[in-house]
C-alpha cells in the first residue's frame, strides 16, 4: 500500500496467541498490508484487541438524570481502563451521540429496559402495566436500540416479598420471536431460580447475572447456546442490598444465599460449557472503569487466564458481531509490556491504549 498521511503502525505478539501482528493504521481502522510512511506507535509490546464490557449502563448513575456529557464521561473512564466496546444492555439515556466521538466505545445497545410497574428500579426502564404488551414493547426497544433488548426476568414482588418472575411463559415466547424478528438478539436479568427455567425454554439469547442457575438448566443453556454474563463483581453488592431489605426476610435470605452459591455457579457453568463473557454492571452500585476487576473476578471462580481474556476481548467482540484486528475492523488495541497470560495485572498499566486509532492518555 502506498504512502499516507497520518499512517501508525503497532506491533508485537498477540497476547491470546503469543504470535507476531503487525497492524497499520488509516483512518481509525486497521490494515493488514504495510503502509510507507506509517508511525510506528509499538514494535515491541503484547498487543491485546480493545477489551469488552459485555454488560455496561453509561447512562445510569444513583439519582438518575445522566445528561449525555455524563455518559461520555462515563464511557471516557471505561477507556481509560481499556474498554472500547461496551454492549449497554439498558438506559434510560439514548447514548447514540456518543458514537461521533472517536474517543468513545463502540456500543452495542438494548434500548431502555423492559419491567412492570414496581418490579423494577424506578423511571431506569418502560413499565409496562399490561404484561400481554410484552411482545409490542421488544419491538420498539429492539428498534430504539442497535441488536439487543433486555427485559427483567425476575425482581422483587412486595406482595411475596421475594424474587419472582415478572412474566408467563406465553408472553416470553412472543418476546423472543418478536426480538428476533426485528433483528435482534433479547437478554434477560435474573438473579433467582424461579424465573429461569422460562426465560431458558423461550430461548433467550443469554442470562445476565444467572446466580440460580442449576446444573440442568445450565445443559439446556449449552444446547441451545444462550450466553451467560455473570457480573462476578455486581454480584459482590448482593450482600449489601440484603442488609438493606429488612422489610423483606424471605428477600434477604435469598439474596445472601445467591451471593454464597454463585461462586460455584458459575464454575459450574463453565465446566458445562456455557459461553461466558465479561460484563461489570457499571452504573448503578458498580463505578465505571472495572473490567480488569471482572476479568479477575473470572480467574478466581477458576477460568482459565486465557479464558477470561478472550472473555473480555475475542471472544465477546465475535459474539457481539464486532472486529479484532482484520482489515477494516475500527483499530482498538491495548499495548501492554508483559504477556497478560503470566502477568495478568500488567492489564492495569497499558502502554499504550487506542482507540478507533487514537492513543488515549491513562495517566
Amino acid at each position: 500500500m502506498g504512502e499516507m498521511a497520518g499512517a501508525l503502525h503497532v506491533g508485537g505478539r498477540d497476547a491470546l496467541t503469543g504470535e507476531r501482528i503487525d497492524r497499520w493504521i488509516v483512518d481509525g481502522r486497521f490494515v493488514t498490508e504495510k503502509v510507507a510512511g506509517a508511525v510506528t506507535v509499538v514494535d515491541d509490546g503484547w498487543l491485546v484487541p480493545g477489551l469488552v464490557d459485555a454488560h455496561n449502563h453509561v447512562g445510569i448513575a444513583p439519582g438518575l438524570g445522566v445528561t449525555i456529557e455524563q455518559a461520555r464521561a462515563f464511557a471516557y473512564a471505561d477507556v481509560a481502563a481499556g474498554t472500547t466496546l461496551i454492549r449497554e444492555v439498558g438506559s434510560p439515556v439514548d447514548t447514540h451521540p456518543l458514537d461521533a466521538d472517536p474517543r468513545c466505545p463502540q456500543f452495542v445497545r438494548a434500548g431502555k429496559h423492559i419491567a412492570r410497574p414496581k418490579r423494577y428500579l424506578r423511571d431506569y426502564g418502560v413499565d409496562l402495566e399490561n404484561p400481554d404488551d410484552l411482545a409490542a414493547e421488544v419491538t420498539r426497544q429492539a428498534h430504539a436500540g442497535d441488536g439487543w433488548v433486555q427485559v427483567v426476568g425476575d425482581w422483587i414482588d412486595r406482595d411475596v416479598g421475594d424474587l419472582a418472575p415478572l412474566w408467563t411463559r406465553p408472553q416470553l415466547d412472543a418476546a423472543v420471536v418478536a426480538a428476533h424478528d426485528a433483528g435482534a438478539k433479547i437478554t434477560a436479568h435474573v438473579f433467582g431460580y424461579d424465573a429461569l427455567p422460562d426465560l431458558i425454554g423461550a430461548g433467550f439469547d443469554c442470562i445476565e447475572h444467572g446466580t440460580g442457575l442449576t446444573a440442568d438448566l445450565l445443559d439446556e443453556m449449552v444446547r441451545r447456546d444462550i450466553a451467560l454474563v455473570p457480573t462476578m463483581i455486581q454480584i459482590e453488592n448482593f450482600l449489601s442490598i440484603a442488609d438493606g431489605a429488612d422489610r423483606f426476610p424471605d428477600y434477604q435470605a435469598n439474596m445472601r444465599k445467591l451471593h454464597a452459591q454463585a461462586g460455584g455457579v458459575m464454575s459450574a457453568a463453565r465446566e458445562a460449557g456455557v459461553r461466558i463473557f465479561a460484563g461489570t454492571d457499571a452504573g448503578g452500585f458498580v463505578g465505571h472503569g472495572r473490567i480488569v476487576d471482572e476479568i479477575e473476578a473470572l480467574v478466581a471462580m477458576g477460568m482459565p487466564v486465557r479464558d477470561a481474556l478472550d472473555a473480555a476481548s475475542v471472544g465477546a467482540r465475535r459474539w457481539l458481531g464486532a472486529g479484532v484486528f482484520d482489515d477494516g475492523d475500527r483499530a482498538d488495541v491495548l499495548v501492554l509490556d508483559a504477556d497478560p497470560r503470566e502477568d495478568l495485572t500488567t492489564l492495569r498499566r497499558p502502554r499504550e491504549i487506542l482507540c478507533s486509532g487514537i492513543p488515549i492518555v491513562t495517566g
